[in-house]
């Protein structure tokens, strides 16, 4: 089954912030060891999300899918990358933008009693 394109672009650009992230405080020809776990350990938790296509930004999700210590990793990358986001990604950074203003849908079955999915499989 192919993926929606809204996940698609959701993985690109937490990759292309990863990847700026890296470059800038790490070097090398690519993101290190440590950048790759993270984008990884992202896509696991995309592949999880109980929205799925309809996922919200992770700022207004009421769902916390990430342990504390790569969320805290992720929010440095993306405090970071977000402001130079628009000059190296524009399109992604304008349609990760609009994806923030829209609110979280609201809970259905499947998100209910997943309050905690950080503690589920990695």
């Amino acid at each position: 089954m192919k993926e929606p394109y809204r996940l698609r672009r959701e993985r690109a650009t937490v990759r292309a912030m990863v990847a700026m992230y890296c470059a800038h405080h790490h070097g090398g020809g690519g993101p290190c060891a440590e950048c790759r776990e993270l984008a990884a350990y992202a896509d696991r938790r995309l592949d999880l999300c109980p929205y799925g296509a309809a996922k919200p930004a992770c700022t207004n999700c009421p769902i916390h899918c990430y342990r504390p210590e790569p969320r805290e990793r992720m929010r440095e990358v993306m405090r970071f990358a977000g402001p130079r986001m628009l000059a190296r990604h524009p399109w992604l950074a304008i349609l990760h933008l609009l994806d923030a203003r829209k609110p979280a849908p609201p809970p259905s079955r499947a998100t209910r009693g997943r309050a905690r999915p950080e503690y589920g499989p990695d």
